[in-house]
């Protein structure tokens, strides 16, 4: 909250025709305009002037010193200078001295309707700019009370903010419903603690009803769009977080957003969409927002498989597997290369496979096997048969392959 200044109409107040103030007409129904005013004391009248003169004059210190010296009597007296001291210690930043002030003059409770209600306004403000949250809420009800203010949207936004701190978030609502009844435009802050209370208290649902009321009304806000997507894909609406995210993509809001790109690209692959969610994923790693990095290569190989882009998927692997040193997905890029026919390069990726290590060597070895096999070098398929057979694994696909090779070895006349 921006340092509190001295509003003109208290400027206006502390004037030197200010200092003897007509009786207000009573009102019925609103205590503040019953309150009567009244005027300073002689003496401290001139220590007012005086002071007031210098704030004007841009002296607040002296401001500030002058009404020090005024050694007020009266509960009146004391109260109008204490009101004073707040407002200018306030405006220096001094917030402890200004609240010690304003709480002297807010339970002093005598000074006239108007300056009494802008004290407890102070107070509060005061109050919740130190955090001291409780004591805030209880003064700006009373302030409602008093100045039968209850229409005011800043004030309800306000009061949320200390119930958030107190992480009452039944009360957040309550007021955020009370501040939007009174709100003359939508208050988006707001509507935010609606959707923040309904986070905390686990009400998912009710929280996607909060942002489908704001989406349409702060249509430019790109976190709005994103927070519904992941909204939706917390209440496990796969197809309506998809639409959101694809949107939000359509209009540029998530060319800067990582972890979105992310969760639009997966949620692109498992809803029957995986080559589009490569591609997407593909240009941000390569542009350098989504990170290369072996995780990443590894989803964008696992797009590109599902997709039957056997290469793509191949090299991504193989980037993943690289960074990683890991035997898997070094067999994972084996097998994509083989199935593309590239046996040239499936070999030294299976034989890495095998160097990183992978929990069934037999695995790895079989593969090699299949390859030697159709390359017709029947000896290295035999050898690696033979040691895939030793793996429970791939023992008995294995077994039934060996006595293959051994015919196609013997019809090719190589001893094996």
């Amino acid at each position: 909250m921006r340092q509190v200044k001295l509003a003109s109409a208290l400027l206006l107040s502390l004037t030197a025709g200010a200092l003897v103030m007509p009786v207000a007409q009573a009102a019925e129904k609103c205590p503040m305009e019953k309150r009567q005013s009244r005027a300073v004391g002689e003496t401290v009248g001139k220590k007012v002037q005086k002071s007031f003169e210098a704030y004007t004059n841009g002296q607040v210190d002296e401001a500030i010193a002058i009404l020090l010296e005024a050694n007020a009597k009266g509960d009146f007296d004391k109260a109008y200078v204490a009101r004073m001291l707040g407002n200018f210690y306030a405006e220096k930043g001094k917030m402890d001295t200004a609240i010690k002030y304003m709480k002297q003059a807010v339970e002093a409770d005598v000074l006239g309707g108007t300056d009494h209600a802008a004290s407890m306004k102070l107070y509060a403000d005061l109050l919740i700019q130190e955090k001291k949250w409780k004591e805030a809420i209880a003064i700006y009800y009373k302030w409602m009370d008093f100045a039968c203010k209850t229409d005011d949207p800043v004030v309800y936004r306000r009061i949320g903010i200390a119930y958030s701190e107190l992480k009452q978030w039944d009360k957040v609502l309550e007021v955020a419903d009370q501040g939007l009844s009174h709100a003359k435009e939508p208050d988006k802050n707001l509507y935010q603690m609606k959707l923040t209370a309904y986070f905390e208290k686990k009400q998912y649902k009710s929280a996607v009803k909060v942002l489908e009321t704001m989406v349409p009304l702060f249509q430019d806000d790109k976190r709005l769009w994103i927070q519904l997507a992941q909204f939706y894909l917390l209440t496990e609406d796969f197809p309506r977080s998809l639409q959101t995210y694809d949107l939000s993509y359509r209009n540029g809001f998530l060319k800067e957003d990582a972890g979105s790109l992310v969760r639009y690209s997966q949620l692109l692959a498992s809803q029957g969409s995986p080559y589009r969610a490569a591609t997407i994923m593909e240009k941000f790693m390569k542009a350098g927002v989504i990170e290369s990095n072996a995780k990443h290569y590894e989803q964008l190989a696992g797009f590109f498989q599902n997709s039957k882009e056997i290469e793509k998927a191949a090299e991504y692997y193989g980037k993943a597997a690289e960074e990683k040193k890991d035997g898997k997905l070094f067999l994972k890029q084996g097998r994509m290369l083989a199935l593309a026919e590239k046996y040239s390069a499936a070999v030294p990726a299976l034989e890495k496979s095998l160097d990183a290590g992978i929990p069934n060597p037999g695995e790895a070895h079989f593969e090699l096997a299949l390859i030697h096999l159709q390359l017709k070098q029947y000896k290295s398929a035999y050898s690696r048969a033979k040691l895939a057979a030793q793996d429970k694994k791939t023992e008995r696909s294995a077994k039934s392959y060996i006595s293959y090779i051994q015919e196609k070895a013997r019809i090719n006349n190589v001893t094996l």
